[in-house]
């Protein structure tokens, strides 16, 4: 039978563009703190946490006492997020390989369901906000963290964007997920109006160099973008030089400040 997602092509670049993603996970552990405490997660609950990646929040919320299920489309992230789980003895969270598009849940299995910067990168946010409603409890609720567009990732992003090759017709951009008014608007029809909460994630870096080589080797996007560059060493250069230039207003005290929000909601 063929695959009837349009967005098929686009979510399996996305699995095998965040494989490499492990070593910036390090960075979000303190995130998954704030959103845990955030979505205030307690002993009992049912958790879903959507792009699970290497299960910082699955694992930080299944500390609580919380039943938890972590979901991530690539299989390298999970293998990652399975031996945390071990190391943290935290070993009864279920991991599942699967699409915030296409749950693979029945309805009403959640008290709650949490995304770290996962679930922004569904191409069609109204699809994912269903699927995530679909799968919560009568009074369930949401919570995410996601990037500002008009801060350091949101900026990032919208660099990454203009210089390479478009997103198939239709995706929505990530970043919109950090634009309150949007967030707001996505919401309306399955939950109560949301709550905000803003914090900072940190990232230590020697020089704004040794930042970008970081990016380059760990984060999908740039690396993909300077692999689409490759065979352009001036471009590559001007590329990398406009990186920096963007950082630096966000670099102080060998640490890159890197602004978030917190969204809650409760389900209808």
């Amino acid at each position: 039978m063929p695959n009837s997602d349009p967005f098929s092509n686009l979510k399996k670049h996305q699995k095998e563009m965040w494989a490499s993603f492990t070593p910036t996970a390090m960075f979000t552990t303190p995130v998954a703190g704030h959103l845990v405490k955030f979505a205030s997660i307690v002993s009992g609950e049912h958790v879903l946490d959507v792009g699970t990646g290497t299960g910082v929040v699955a694992i930080t919320a299944a500390r609580t006492g919380a039943r938890v299920t972590g979901l991530d489309l690539t299989p390298e992230l999970l293998a990652v997020a399975r031996e945390n789980a071990r190391i943290g003895q935290t070993e009864s969270i279920v991991w599942t390989e699967g699409d915030a598009e296409n749950l693979p849940y029945p309805d009403a299995s959640f008290h709650v369901v949490v995304s770290q910067f996962g679930h922004m990168f569904a191409p069609r946010p109204e699809v994912a906000v269903s699927e995530m409603r679909r799968v919560l409890k009568p009074g369930g609720r949401i919570a995410f963290a996601t990037w500002p567009p008009e801060h350091f990732v949101g900026k990032l992003f919208a660099f990454i964007g203009r210089n390479s090759p478009p997103s198939p017709s239709g995706a929505a951009p990530p970043p919109q997920w950090g634009n309150p008014a949007i967030i707001a608007e996505r919401l309306a029809a399955s939950f109560e109006a949301p709550f905000f909460a803003r914090g900072t994630m940190k990232v230590p870096a020697l020089t704004i160099q040794h930042f970008r080589t970081f990016m380059e080797k760990s984060v999908g996007p740039m690396q993909k973008l300077v692999e689409h560059l490759a065979s352009d060493p001036e471009k590559l250069a001007a590329i990398r030089t406009e990186f920096e230039a963007l950082t630096q207003s966000y670099y102080a005290d060998n640490v890159v400040h890197q602004d978030y929000i917190l969204t809650l909601a409760q389900a209808r």
